[in-house]
């Protein structure tokens, strides 16, 4: 069961349902400019015993391109330190991957066809309150720093939270250090009357995608020959069979690149990677250093991964696991101190809302789709999902359960299944296998019941709202 915090004498937030919420208006972006609540503060005793978050969003990092999680070409010490004090989910999918649409499910416990945040630069549904919104009310000083995407990537101003600006658009390699540094700033100097809710987000490793810009038409091999033995290898899937991909994986990037550019490619992705390491560690030690380390639940995500040469891909934007499959770590120091590793429950960005409320005492939004993970964490065996679901370019979906990963594009007739424990790579569809039809109807079917279930985006004025299945 989730550890709410139980009613007291204040009528909490927590306990308003999402008709009531917008029937208020108190979310409105004035009234929370100006500090409006639903109730009165809690004292200021019990703000102080409720623990702080920082909440670390990389963009677009792999969960394999981690040297804690075993990959021997990288150096991610700081990352690494969150899963030595942390738990990490390992079968953890983005709820969309893509940079605005997976934040929008981070923020909301929504998926994108709900909060209508279905491609970049898009805002969540009014209807849906954010993280910033529902801990403001709560007595937290929610504070943004860095990348939001929802719809401005760099806004001065977002309902629910004091923005702080940092991050440069397009230049991680940059941008990123302002990150770093500001929330470094606030750490040292904020005024302790509240706990803290931070968002640290990131845009490394994003910049791969100016790299892979810039090297598409390339000739060179490796430019570098002086690297060539830190090159890493290919992976095993690299070489895969497109006559059983649906057409719209078709439209995928896939650079006619030499094999040892495709490696050049991967070891410049986890350089890329390497710098938003070193920004996390800075926020880490600032965190040490404001004595609220031990007080303070630090989370870590990423919106998305990266083709990193998976079926001969880059980017992102598909189902595979490289870049649907992200890092979800959750690191509590007051509460354990040895690292763990989850192998088993299937965990979502939706996950990351209803996880952190859980952890502050506060009761998530009524009708969220994601689900606390802290139960998880303590041990107590909860009853779990079965499944996960994904969403792509507003016509692709992804079930995945613990043995098999079922994917479908709406008005294509050539669907995906994978058996995941046998083929982890995804390198064999058995969809067309007379074997597997009983399997393939189960997944069809969880689908269909899944998405009975949302609460779809509205159609915007010309345009054409999502269909389900019927």
């Amino acid at each position: 069961m989730n550890n709410h915090r139980k009613p007291n004498s204040l009528v909490s937030v927590a306990g308003v349902s999402r008709r009531d919420f917008l029937k208020t208006g108190a979310f409105s972006a004035a009234a929370l400019a100006a500090g409006t609540r639903l109730a009165p503060a809690a004292p200021a005793a019990a703000l102080a015993k409720r623990p702080n978050f920082v909440f670390i969003i990389a963009d677009q990092l792999c969960i394999d391109t981690i040297s804690g999680h075993g990959c021997s070409f990288i150096q991610t010490p700081n990352i690494d330190r969150l899963l030595g004090c942390g738990m990490s989910f390992q079968t953890s999918y983005s709820a969309n991957p893509l940079c605005s649409p997976a934040r929008s499910a981070m923020f909301s416990g929504h998926m994108p066809s709900e909060t209508g945040v279905v491609t970049n630069g898009i805002p969540i549904r009014s209807a849906f309150p954010n993280l910033g919104q529902w801990l403001s009310q709560e007595g937290y000083e929610s504070v943004h720093i860095g990348k939001w995407h929802m719809p401005a990537t760099y806004p001065t101003a977002i309902d629910g939270f004091l923005v702080i600006p940092g991050g440069i658009g397009g230049q991680g390699n940059i941008g990123d250090t302002t990150v770093s540094r500001a929330c470094q700033g606030y750490l040292a100097n904020r005024s302790k009357t509240k706990p803290f809710f931070l968002v640290a987000s990131f845009l490394q490793p994003h910049d791969i995608c100016e790299w892979v810009s810039m090297h598409m038409g390339k000739p060179t091999d490796n430019p570098y020959p002086e690297i060539e033995g830190q090159l890493p290898p290919l992976p095993a899937n690299y070489a895969f069979d497109a006559a059983t991909e649906p057409a719209r994986l078709g439209k995928s990037k896939r650079p006619t690149w030499t094999d040892a550019q495709w490696r050049y490619y991967l070891w410049s992705y986890d350089r890329h990677v390497e710098m938003v390491d070193a920004e996390i560690g800075r926020v880490l030690d600032a965190l040490e250093a404001s004595v609220e380390a031990k007080n303070t639940v630090v989370v870590l995500t990423a919106d998305h991964g990266e083709g990193t040469a998976h079926h001969h891909l880059v980017l992102k934007n598909n189902l595979y696991d490289a870049a649907s499959r992200v890092p979800f770590i959750v690191s509590f120091p007051q509460q354990w101190t040895a690292g763990k590793k989850d192998t088993t429950h299937l965990v979502s960005g939706t996950d990351i809302m209803p996880t952190i409320c859980d952890y502050a005492g506060v009761k998530p939004p009524k009708g969220v789709v994601g689900r606390s993970v802290k139960p998880l964490i303590d041990g107590t065996s909860p009853e779990w999902r079965e499944f996960v679901v994904s969403e792509v370019v507003v016509i692709g979906r992804m079930v995945r359960t613990p043995d098999y990963k079922y994917v479908v594009y709406k008005g294509d007739p050539l669907e995906q299944l994978f058996d995941m424990k046998n083929d982890p790579g995804e390198t064999k569809n058995v969809a067309g296998d007379s074997q597997f039809a009983s399997v393939l109807e189960d997944h069809r079917k969880r689908l269909k019941e899944f998405e009975s279930k949302l609460d779809l985006a509205p159609a915007k004025p010309g345009a054409k709202a999502p269909k389900r299945e019927e």
